[in-house]
This record gives structure tokens, C-alpha cells and sequence, in this order.
């Protein structure tokens, strides 16, 4: 059944509100544009996760911050989306538009395990590097907390030594604020991100963040 859209845009004032934010703004200011933040920057990013969760299930476990007692949480709107066990698609928006990342982060030493003995086997390994290239590729910005060196159980050599220092790994597009961001278009550009990030996420929910693993 087609469904209207609810999301209709961030409009100028939404960006207006933020600007007043920026910097180092006052318990007092932050006060004082509460409301208009949340009409403006918040409300907009629960009617773009209502629209991707019709669209598409994989967006139908999502929460959209409220506010946290530092600007930080002020100035950036911030949603995720669970896919699986410490593997997340997060959505943020801020003066520099929207952002949208596919991650696997907070993990527990026996989840970085997995995921090293996954990066060092065949042919998982060669897979997901394949998958980081591609989305590097692609504009994505590939991210994460890194060792300074191979783990000690692996050699320093490894083709893929690189993806073996990953404490995290995180894949990030900037979609930017052109004038898109401020109609339902935006729903298809997260669309359009995510099916983009699918494969990585399917890597890591099925190599790191198994269901007996939860």
C-alpha cells in the first residue's frame, strides 16, 4: 500500500537553530531554543525514520536521540538504527547536513576476536576487503579505532594487515545539505546509502555479530 511520505525536509530554520548553537552556547541559550530545536531538528529526523522504516524493514528498530548535557548532543541530531549485536546504521545531521554510517563499535574482546579470525581467513577476509575498497571507492569515508600495530597472533606482514587493526570499523557518507535535504528526496538518498552499505553490514552480522553471540 503506498503511503505518504511524512518527512518533508529540513527547512532554513532548522539550520538557523543550530547556528544559534554553535560553538559554546549556554545551559541558557540551550534552554531557549529548546522548543524550536525540537519542532525544527528533531521532529523532522523521527518523520525521516518513520518514512525508511515503511519503506524498508531493516530501519524498523531505530531510536532518535533526545538530549544529552554537553552542546555536542545539541548541535548534532542523531538516530540509529540496530541491526545486530554492537552493528548499527546511524544517521546524524548538523550545519554540515546529514551524515549516514554503517558501524560495528563497543565491541567485547570476544566479538574483535571473531572479527580478526574472520579478517584472517579465506575467503571471508578477501571479502571484506573487497567491501572496504569498493565503499572507499565509492566516497566513503572508512573509519574506525585502530591498534598501532598487527595484533601479536597475527603476522605483521598479512595482506590485510590493515583491516586486522580494526578495534572498529565504521563506513561513513556524507551526503552533504544541498537543497535535497530540504524535501522527501532525502528519504531516497538514505535509501539509495544504505543499499550501498548492505553488503558490508551483511559481512559483519554473519562474521561478528552472530545471533549466538547476543
Amino acid at each position: 500500500m503506498d503511503r505518504a511520505r511524512q518527512f518533508a525536509g529540513w527547512d532554513e530554520a532548522a539550520f538557523d537553530v543550530l547556528l544559534r548553537l554553535d560553538g559554546e552556547p549556554s545551559s541558557e541559550l540551550m534552554r531557549e531554543v529548546r522548543k524550536d530545536r525540537e519542532r525544527l531538528v528533531r521532529e523532522p529526523m523521527l518523520s525521516l525514520l518513520h518514512d525508511l522504516a515503511w519503506a524498508d524493514p531493516a530501519f524498523e528498530d531505530h531510536s532518535v536521540w533526545r538530549y544529552g548535557k554537553t552542546a555536542w548532543w545539541w548541535q548534532n541530531q542523531s538516530a540509529v538504527v540496530r541491526v545486530a549485536r554492537n552493528i548499527e546504521i546511524g544517521l546524524r545531521f548538523n550545519l554540515d547536513g546529514l551524515h549516514v554510517q554503517g558501524a560495528w563499535w563497543y565491541a567485547d574482546t570476544l566479538q574483535i576476536g571473531r572479527f580478526r579470525a574472520a579478517v584472517a581467513a579465506e575467503p571471508s577476509g578477501t571479502e571484506l576487503g573487497d567491501l572496504v575498497s569498493d565503499l572507499r571507492n565509492k566516497g566513503f569515508e572508512i573509519t574506525g579505532d585502530l591498534l598501532k600495530r598487527v595484533p601479536r597472533d597475527y603476522p605483521t606482514d598479512h595482506p590485510r594487515a590493515d583491516l586486522l587493526r580494526h578495534r572498529s570499523l565504521l563506513s561513513v557518507r556524507h551526503l552533504g545539505c544541498d537543497e535535497w535535504l530540504q524535501t522527501p528526496e532525502a528519504v531516497d538518498r538514505v535509501l539509495a546509502t544504505h543499499r550501498q552499505l548492505r553488503p558490508l553490514l551483511s559481512w559483519l552480522t554473519a562474521n561478528v555479530g552472530a545471533e549466538k553471540d547476543r
